[in-house]
């Protein structure tokens, strides 16, 4: 079941989302977090970051899997998505750091990063909450559209309309990695409740092909039609195809 969630802006929509975070870690102290990266979740990321600063929330006990990592980058890079967690996110709350896990993008052996990874997000029990952007052309993590939806962690070449997109994040366009270790599709599905962030009048079409377009690996989000319990809080001009 899929329920949406309307906020004014990106700063409504970042508390909105957060809220439902805490949430779950107050409820249950030990969850299991998946995360994301990109700019969509970072304003949840600061509004976690003062309540935990407030008392209002901890993260002691939270273990944490992220989504993906590009590869070929060391995990001090300042463009990978290990330094970029710990920058928006890790070093500002009290979450032990040996609890938070993202794809070894410097191990080049990708069929040995994915299978190991695969290991630790199975062995954790897969998450009890899995925060998800949308990307421009209905991706979630870096499940780019295809002919079919994938399962465990795999690597994969970014097309091009997602270098771009996060191209704003390096000096230039070239300096974008070409591929990138991502959880699956599947991996994805089995987390116990999924909540889905949208900003922006350039996520509108992806966002209602998400929530009301065919279930096709094409719009890897449409899946999550199937999943019994999503949340998409997302802002006026991201749900403005959706009225």
């Amino acid at each position: 079941m899929l329920k949406i969630v309307s906020a004014r802006d990106y700063d409504d929509m970042s508390r909105k989302a957060a809220n439902i975070i805490s949430a779950q870690v107050i409820l249950k102290p030990d969850t299991v977090l998946g995360l994301a990266t990109g700019s969509t979740p970072i304003g949840a990321y600061h509004q976690l970051i003062d309540w935990y600063k407030k008392g209002d929330v901890g993260f002691s006990q939270v273990r944490t899997y992220n989504l993906d990592e590009y590869r070929g980058l060391s995990h001090d890079d300042p463009q990978s998505y290990h330094y970029f967690m710990r920058d928006n996110f890790f070093d500002h709350i009290n979450i032990d750091l040996n609890n938070t896990h993202v794809p070894d993008g410097a191990n080049p052996d990708a069929e040995a990063a994915c299978a190991e990874y695969d290991k630790m997000v199975a062995d954790a029990g897969y998450p009890d909450l899995q925060l998800l952007g949308i990307g421009n052309n209905g991706h979630i993590g870096f499940n780019e559209p295809d002919d079919h939806f994938s399962k465990g962690t795999h690597c994969v070449d970014l097309t091009e309309s997602t270098i771009k997109a996060n191209s704003r994040l390096f000096e230039r366009e070239e300096d974008v990695p070409r591929q990138a270790y991502t959880m699956g599709v599947q991996t994805i599905m089995y987390a116990r409740m999924i909540l889905v962030v949208a900003n922006g009048a350039a996520k509108a079409q992806a966002v209602h092909d998400m929530c009301f377009g065919p279930v096709t690996p094409q719009c890897p989000a449409s899946i999550l039609q199937l999943h019994p319990n999503v949340v998409l809080v997302a802002d006026k001009e991201a749900l403005s195809l959706c009225e």
